[in-house]
């Protein structure tokens, strides 16, 4: 592709995809023989995706992308790590892509799990998956706070709010954690969308906007 889009133009066309996939009239564009003989000269993906493993997030099937739209990372609840961070700033430096979009979603196993471990009763997980879910409860322990009543925390939380918390919380680290993907953003060349994905609906709401106009 030849022109240099902006965030916004292509945050605008990645909401356009998921709106064709929710009224289940998805155009499967750029999923042909052709293009796939095309991409073995290189990528230019318009967008990096960072998302939670979960199979029923498949990136190109929510916003209705091809073969080489996508520059997809995914991890169990989409927690931030070194190998994350590094495959986004390759994104960045050298596919100039103009987007990360970080998707999280309602009904999620991680955050389930990084609840259930803060229960005095919560049997001890495995180091690997603790280490994952460890991320996740600060979320957790704020949701806990802001709903307590004289101190006492309830005996049941929000999900879909620790959910948005950690969202929150991912944008914010991947900010914090490269200083090549913050100056990109103060520079106007990369914007970043933190959005929640309905598993029902099939839609995928923005929470989090840095650096996206409403207007461009």
């Amino acid at each position: 592709m030849t022109d240099q889009p902006t965030p916004t133009k292509v945050w605008h066309e990645m909401q356009r995809g998921n709106a064709r996939f929710v009224a289940g009239e998805p155009r499967h564009p750029r999923q042909d023989v052709d293009t796939r003989h095309e991409l073995t000269e290189g990528q230019r993906p318009r967008a990096a995706l960072f998302g939670c493993s979960d199979s029923r997030l498949a990136a190109e099937i929510i916003f209705d992308k091809g073969l080489g739209d996508l520059f997809v990372v995914r991890n169990a609840g989409q927690v931030i790590s070194d190998s994350v961070v590094g495959s986004l700033e390759y994104a960045v430096a050298v596919l100039e892509v103009p987007l990360i979009v970080v998707l999280g979603h309602d009904a999620c196993g991680a955050v389930a799990a990084a609840i259930e471990s803060t229960h005095a009763e919560a049997a001890p997980l495995p180091p690997h998956i603790w280490r994952l879910i460890s991320s996740i409860v600060p979320a957790v322990r704020r949701v806990q706070r802001a709903s307590a009543v004289d101190g006492v925390f309830p005996d049941e939380i929000d999900a879909e709010e620790v959910g948005r918390e950690h969202l929150r919380d991912t944008v914010g680290e991947l900010l914090h954690s490269s200083e090549l993907i913050s100056a990109a953003v103060a520079e106007g060349r990369l914007a970043i969308v933190g959005a929640n994905y309905r598993l029902g609906e099939g839609t995928a709401v923005p929470d989090v906007l840095v650096g996206v106009a409403e207007n461009d």
